[in-house]
């Protein structure tokens, strides 16, 4: 795997490897280790052109576990304020020979355009609406630990389907791996054709009880909706479509919940879900570090390195 540009790259065999390594870094990381020698001499350049925490510091510490040396650069401070195009960047930044660039655009499609001017691997660290395929990997490892399998089981995506990176690459990488995914949100925050994206669309949360293996709650992407008016208000939306205590008891007793975060208290979910044992929020954070240093790995072709480190 050269670049990881959209989860459609992953099959479910490339999938199984993601797991089982990622599983023995994230123990080894449990364990107090913090330094791997499987990219010493690489670079990684983290070229992010939106505002981050997660996805940025991941990225930050699985390169400079692994033992690269990173780099990171944001728009906000970089030469794009003077007007450099996103193409002319790239191209400066080949020219001091970075391995990897790990990059996150408003725009959709911005990875593909990089890959034809830089000689480094590309990994998709969000484009727009498109595609975040570190995130769907994340919460597929997540899933599968906690379900044992994912054939067959249920997962529900709820929120702002239409404006969702999130919930492209994971209904794409989930439906891969044989799970059934369904969506429920408002109407306007739902593309026009839901079955488009291959996934069932629900029309109550009565049936998001009675479907769900697990939910997968998303943000509301205020930032893309072009201050579009999309819903009455904030509080309404949380009484029809978020998540509390109440609604909690209504699913089923092993439904577990996903958040890729950044998640607002008192919208998405309450207080009573964040800490409920069934919330996986923060166990996801802590393996998607350990994915991201597998996927750098795999684009350095270094998987079999870290594989003998993890032993």
């Amino acid at each position: 795997m050269r670049d990881l540009i959209c989860a459609q790259q992953i099959t479910p065999e490339l999938f199984s490897e993601i797991y089982e390594t990622a599983l023995k870094v994230r123990e080894a990381l449990r364990r107090g280790r913090k330094k791997f020698s499987t990219l010493r001499g690489k670079c990684v350049v983290n070229l992010f052109f939106e505002p981050s925490t997660r996805t940025r510091t991941s990225f930050e510490k699985a390169g400079k576990f692994l033992s690269a040396d990173v780099i990171n650069v944001s728009a906000s401070a970089s030469s794009v304020k003077k007007g450099e195009s996103l193409i002319d960047t790239v191209r400066t930044l080949d020219s001091m020979h970075p391995d990897v660039i790990v990059l996150r655009h408003p725009c959709e499609g911005a990875p593909q355009t990089v890959k034809k001017f830089t000689r480094a691997s590309i990994v998709n660290a969000g484009d727009g609406r498109h595609q975040h395929p570190t995130q769907a990997l994340l919460d597929a490892v997540t899933l599968k630990e906690h379900l044992k399998e994912l054939k067959g089981k249920r997962i529900t995506i709820i929120g702002d389907i239409a404006n969702s990176r999130v919930a492209r690459s994971d209904a794409a990488l989930l439906k891969s791996l044989g799970a059934e995914v369904a969506v429920f949100g408002p109407s306007t925050m739902m593309p026009r054709y839901p079955e488009a994206l291959g996934v069932k669309k629900l029309n109550s949360f009565e049936e998001v009880a009675a479907f769900s293996d697990a939910v997968i709650l998303l943000r509301i992407q205020l930032e893309r909706q072009n201050a579009k008016k999309t819903f009455p208000s904030i509080r309404e939306y949380a009484t029809l479509f978020g998540l509390n205590g109440q609604k909690l008891a209504k699913l089923l007793p092993h439904t577990l919940i996903l958040h890729p975060g950044p998640f607002n208290r008192g919208v998405e979910l309450n207080n009573a879900v964040v800490e409920s044992p069934r919330s996986l929020i923060f166990n996801q954070v802590e393996t998607g570090l350990a994915v991201r240093m597998v996927v750098l790995s795999m684009v350095c072709n270094r998987i079999d390195q870290l594989k003998e480190e993890v032993q």
